[in-house]
């Protein structure tokens, strides 16, 4: 299991994240609470992130990596629009993590074929796997 500071990591790049556009949709912020319920991070905790940014921290192990850029997917297309700033940070994020060029550009590429954009899991490992081989 991640670390506390890990955990606050993970939601600080989160937040980040839907912020990239200058505001945070009610639908993000639903979406990014959720995680910090499942991380079991406290909603005063959570909160907090907004104001002040947690220490970068990036996951150990590649599946945490993995893990962190699918929720990233997910948050991008929580609100049924995606930009061409979201999708170049969202890219430029994956490469930050160590994670293969090929295999960001391919679940981009990919993630219109599903409904709402939401890449399986199964097929993202897949995806990931295959650039690993």
């Amino acid at each position: 299991m991640n670390s506390e500071k890990e955990k606050l990591s993970i939601l600080s790049e989160m937040i980040a994240f839907a912020r990239v556009d200058n505001t945070v949709k009610q639908s993000e912020y639903d979406f990014l609470f959720s995680v910090a319920q499942q991380l079991n991070v406290s909603k005063k905790v959570f909160d907090s992130l907004f104001k002040e940014e947690a220490e970068h921290v990036i996951p150990k192990s590649q599946a945490e990596r993995i893990v962190q850029f699918h929720r990233l997917v997910l948050l991008m297309n929580v609100d049924n629009h995606q930009d061409l700033i979201e999708i170049k940070r969202l890219h430029d994020m994956g490469l930050s993590m160590g994670l293969p060029p090929s295999a960001i550009q391919q679940v981009l590429a990919i993630m219109h074929k599903y409904p709402n954009k939401v890449v399986p899991p199964e097929v993202l490992i897949n995806i990931f796997k295959a650039h690993y081989n």
